[in-house]
């Protein structure tokens, strides 16, 4: 498992399309990926679950990845995050 803090830098935050975005990306991956913020926890292969989390611009989550591809996933996440997620 390997896991890693990055700050939103979508001026809207997790929103519909960001979420979209992300998921798009996790969904690339065979891994098991989460995030956690504030205490509590999302799948983030599934868009309601992000968007539940409520994540803000500056907000920061952990991303952790656990399976064959982790350190692919993990690495290929962080770097859509820090490029805005598409916006």
């Amino acid at each position: 498992m390997v896991s890693r803090k990055v700050t939103i830098v979508n001026p809207t935050g997790l929103h519909l399309r960001p979420a979209g975005n992300l998921c798009k990306e996790v969904m690339k991956y065979e891994s098991l990926i989460t995030f956690y913020f504030e205490g509590s926890s999302a799948n983030a292969k599934s868009v309601l679950s992000i968007l539940g989390a409520c994540v803000k611009c500056g907000d920061e989550i952990e991303i952790f990845c656990e399976g064959k591809d982790e350190e692919m996933a993990l690495e290929g996440l962080i770097r859509a995050i820090q490029e805005g997620l598409g916006e």
